[in-house]
């Protein structure tokens, strides 16, 4: 077994262990950590097996940008694990069902040697980089399937700001702009006459 072999099992054992940890533990805090080493493992992954242009993006964007704003929300927000956690041992057996089928699935496709009985004849790419096949393929033949996943990512984002929106002025401070608006010029500056106040003598000033 060589380097490459013992890096590729070391790498792929610890993104199992670290996706293991993502759903079972309690903390959120934790379990946004534990993502976080899963996206560094599968970029480990993915640069050992060339790609390198998606290897570095899901550094840069998801370790870097998303993952990150995932954690401050997580420890902003006041979550209450126990209400998380009430339909655990309710939906375990079916949790459990799914994952046994998902892994018998990987143990049959590892078991069948799937051999290509006639060769691909194609030339090799060695002109364009990783990054620039992958975004001739991604906006010429996929175009719209990535309008599709940006208009939904766009839904989730207007989604996720209407869920967190509160209007309530002890929660949330907001701006009325109807009463902005409709606000005439004599409500805007409101004189008020107060008593004039006269200091106290200190203690001082009566020694002196």
């Amino acid at each position: 077994m060589d380097v490459i072999s013992i890096l590729f099992y070391f790498f792929a054992a610890v993104l199992l262990f670290s996706g293991l940890k993502v759903i079972t533990a309690k903390n959120p805090v934790h379990a946004a950590l534990y993502l976080v080493l899963a996206f560094v493992t599968s970029s480990c992954l993915w640069m050992m097996l060339g790609v390198e242009f998606l290897s570095l993006t899901l550094i840069l964007v998801y370790v870097g940008a998303v993952m990150v704003l995932f954690l401050f929300v997580v420890m902003m927000l006041d979550v209450d694990v126990e209400t998380l956690r009430k339909g655990f041992w309710k939906n375990l057996p079916l949790a459990l069902l799914l994952g046994l089928i998902v892994a018998v699935e990987m143990v049959l496709v590892l078991l069948n040697n799937t051999k290509i009985v006639t060769p691909i004849n194609a030339d090799p790419i060695t002109n364009l980089s990783n990054s620039n096949v992958l975004g001739w393929v991604l906006y010429t033949q996929y175009s719209y399937p990535v309008e599709l996943a940006s208009m939904i990512l766009l839904l989730g984002l207007v989604v996720a700001v209407a869920l967190t929106l509160r209007k309530s002025e002890k929660q949330a401070k907001y701006q009325n702009i109807n009463r902005q608006v409709s606000i005439d010029s004599k409500s805007r500056f409101t004189m008020v006459k107060m008593d004039a106040e006269v200091e106290a003598p200190t203690a001082e000033g009566e020694q002196k």
